[in-house]
């Protein structure tokens, strides 16, 4: 499922939608880590935090630099200005239909202060 245009799609939001590779995109704002310091600060086994940086990976979220026999992982820009485009649009559309709903609900209002104020009319002129 394409975002129409902002760069998302349900895969990008499906790498982020795991727990631990939520929390490895946020030990990586912190600057770059290898596997094993990521593995040990989040109590993984390295096994399974490479099986995480790889969907991460796969997705643009990071980049990897081999430093001798060591991978150093680190936060890509480009996957969360895809984000933040596509939420500020959805973000411009929903305050375009609460506006369209409040302009519709002050309608709604003005017109029954309005019978209101004929049936107050009616019922003092009738007695």
């Amino acid at each position: 499922m394409q975002g129409y245009g902002h760069g998302m799609d349900l895969a990008t939001l499906s790498a982020l939608s795991e727990p631990n590779r939520l929390l490895i995109v946020e030990l990586l704002r912190e600057g770059p880590l290898t596997v094993g310091e990521i593995a040990d600060r989040l109590g993984l086994r390295q096994p399974q935090t490479s099986k995480h940086l790889k969907v991460l990976s796969d997705n643009g979220f990071v980049e990897a630099k081999v430093d001798a026999n060591r991978r150093i992982y680190r936060l890509r820009p480009e996957p969360f200005r895809a984000m933040e485009s596509w939420a500020k649009s959805i973000r411009s559309v929903m305050q375009d239909r609460f506006d369209q709903l409040d302009a519709y609900l002050r309608e709604l209002q003005s017109n029954s202060n309005s019978d209101n104020n004929l049936n107050n009319r009616d019922n003092r002129g009738g007695s």
